[in-house]
C-alpha cells in the first residue's frame, strides 16, 4: 500500500513538471510567447513551474535550432529520478537499464497524453466559438498537428473531423508505444 500511494504521488509531481518542461519545449519550438509582457499567462506559469530546472540545464545543454534540448533533457531527468525512485523501493530487482528504458519511454508517452490533451481542450474550445487568448493558445499549439490531417480529409458535412482523426492515431500511436516499451523491457531485463 505504502509504495501505491508513493508511485501515485511520483507520478503525479513527475507528470506535471516532466509534462511542463515538454510544453516549455513545445512552445518555444512553436514561438509562442511566454513572457509575462506578452499576456500570456500559461507562459508564466511554465516558466515558473520549469525555470529552476531547465536554466541550469542551459549551461550544459545547447539548444538545437529551435529546440530548446535543455527543456527535454529536464524532463527525461524527471522521469529518470521518478522511476529511480520507484526501482529503490522494489529492492533495485530490476537492471539500472530498464529503469533507463522506462524513463525514455515515460516522456514519448507523456508527449503522446499532453498532445491528446491539447487536442481535446482545442476541440472544446472551437465547440464554444470563444474568442479568448486561451483559445488562440491552443490552436497554435494543435494546428501544426491538423494541418496534414486536413490535406487529406475534407470537411464531412460542414464538420473538421481532423481533431477526432488525430486522436484516434495518437491512440494507437500510445497503443504501438505499449507494445514496443514491452519488447525493450523484456530485452532489458
Amino acid at each position: 500500500m505504502l509504495y501505491q500511494i508513493v508511485s501515485l504521488l511520483l507520478e503525479v509531481a513527475a507528470g506535471l513538471v516532466a509534462g511542463v518542461c515538454l510544453l516549455r519545449l513545445y512552445m518555444q519550438y512553436q514561438r509562442i510567447p511566454m513572457s509575462a509582457r506578452s499576456g500570456n499567462p500559461l507562459g508564466k506559469f511554465v516558466f515558473a513551474l520549469t525555470d529552476w530546472l531547465v536554466l541550469p540545464l542551459r549551461r550544459v545543454v545547447p539548444a538545437l535550432g529551435r529546440w530548446d534540448l535543455a527543456s527535454l533533457v529536464a524532463a527525461l531527468l524527471v522521469q529518470l529520478l521518478q522511476f529511480v525512485v520507484l526501482w529503490a523501493l522494489t529492492g533495485m530487482a530490476a537492471s539500472l537499464l530498464s529503469v533507463v528504458v522506462l524513463a525514455l519511454f515515460g516522456v514519448v508517452r507523456m508527449a503522446i497524453s499532453g498532445l491528446t490533451g491539447l487536442v481535446i481542450v482545442y476541440a472544446i474550445l472551437s465547440w464554444v466559438q470563444t474568442q479568448s487568448y486561451l483559445a488562440d493558445l491552443m490552436e497554435r499549439l494543435v494546428m501544426p498537428v491538423l494541418i496534414p490531417i486536413r490535406r487529406v480529409l475534407p470537411l464531412v458535412g460542414g464538420i473538421d473531423l481532423s481533431p477526432l482523426v488525430l486522436l484516434v492515431l495518437l491512440q494507437i500511436a500510445a497503443i504501438v508505444l505499449g507494445a514496443v516499451q514491452a519488447t525493450a523491457l523484456g530485452m532489458a531485463l
